[in-house]
């Protein structure tokens, strides 16, 4: 069976070698990057499982490599970041990266990690000619080509906000508390704040409101989120 492989894209040459020891006496196969300008042309010639992807990079920072690899890709990506702060980790989760680690970290944890979301990453790959899609008056959700139409138009959506609103929509009705979103669309424990759900939400609404008298993305005060049908 072939090795999983690992990108590694950080500019510590420490942090990097540290890495590959520990991938690759866990049996993966790993690659290293250190500057941003080489990631996208190494991650294209190496194809790897998953990304482990420094924010701050000479040439090309982490969010504009994580912007050009989700234009054509969902290899799951996971953030380093020595920045702790609630928008860095938004706007990691808000471009698609799948999950982030905060410097500085265990080495044996982001292992953890890296199993655990290329696990998930396995578990929701779809079957083959069984299209995941939900469909409502005027709102198609196509999770198999990462599309969603609104009207009969071709709506921009991150891939986030598309497998939050097809999570909510498979399931009408039923109440989610950010956290259980979190867990179950993120797929991972989000640690201090649940505002990156109310994040998506706003920018799914401004999508969304308006459309159809039939369904309705709605707040249900003090829970959490439902994709209400009429």
């Amino acid at each position: 069976m072939a090795k999983q492989k690992i990108l590694i894209v950080d500019d510590d040459i420490n942090i990097c070698e540290l890495l590959r020891l520990y991938l690759e006496k866990d049996g993966f196969d790993a690659d290293v990057v250190t500057n941003g300008l080489q990631a996208i042309e190494v991650f294209n010639s190496y194809c790897p499982d998953l990304v482990l992807l420094d924010i701050m990079l000479p040439g090309l920072d982490g969010w504009q490599i994580c912007r050009e690899i989700r234009k054509t890709s969902q290899t799951p990506i996971i953030m380093l970041t020595a920045k702790g702060e609630t928008f860095d980790k938004v706007l990691g989760l808000e471009l698609g990266a799948d999950d982030y680690i905060t410097k500085p970290f265990e080495t044996k944890e982001v292992v953890a990690r890296i199993k655990a979301v290329l696990r998930r990453s396995a578990s929701q790959t779809p079957i083959a000619d069984m299209p995941k899609e939900v469909s409502y008056d005027k709102l198609t959700i196509n999770l198999t080509n990462y599309e969603l139409q609104v009207d009969g138009k071709a709506v921009d959506t991150p891939p986030k906000e598309l497998e939050l609103i097809y999570h909510l929509a498979s399931n009408p009705n039923r109440v989610y508390t950010r956290d259980q979103l979190l867990d179950e669309v993120w797929g991972f424990e989000y640690y201090g704040d649940s505002r990156t759900v109310d994040v998506h939400v706003k920018r799914l609404r401004e999508k969304l409101e308006g459309v159809s008298d039939k369904w309705e993305l709605k707040t249900v005060w003090g829970v959490g989120y439902k994709f209400e049908t009429k």
